[in-house]
C-alpha cells in the first residue's frame, strides 16, 4: 500500500506525518532522512496494528498541487 505523506519544512529540520495513519510521525534534519525516518514509522504504526488486531486503514488521502490564482 502507499500512503500519502505531508513533509513540513520547520525552522530547524522536517517533520512529516500519514493523514491516513494517526499519529503516525516522524522527524529528520533532510528531505533524505525524513523519507527513511517516516517510512520506518508507517512500517512500525502498521506492525502495531497489525499485533493489537486493528484493522489496517486503507489510504483514502489525495495530494494534488493547485495553482494560486
Amino acid at each position: 500500500m502507499r500512503y500519502a505523506t505531508i513533509i513540513e519544512k520547520m525552522p530547524n529540520n522536517y517533520s512529516a506525518y500519514v493523514p491516513d495513519l494517526p499519529g503516525c510521525v516522524a522527524t529528520g534534519s533532510t528531505i533524505e532522512e525524513i523519507s527513511v525516518e517516516i517510512q520506518a514509522a508507517i512500517s512500525f504504526h502498521l506492525e502495531g496494528l497489525q499485533l493489537e488486531g486493528l484493522p489496517i486503514p486503507e489510504p483514502t488521502t489525495i495530494c494534488e498541487y493547485i495553482e494560486a490564482a
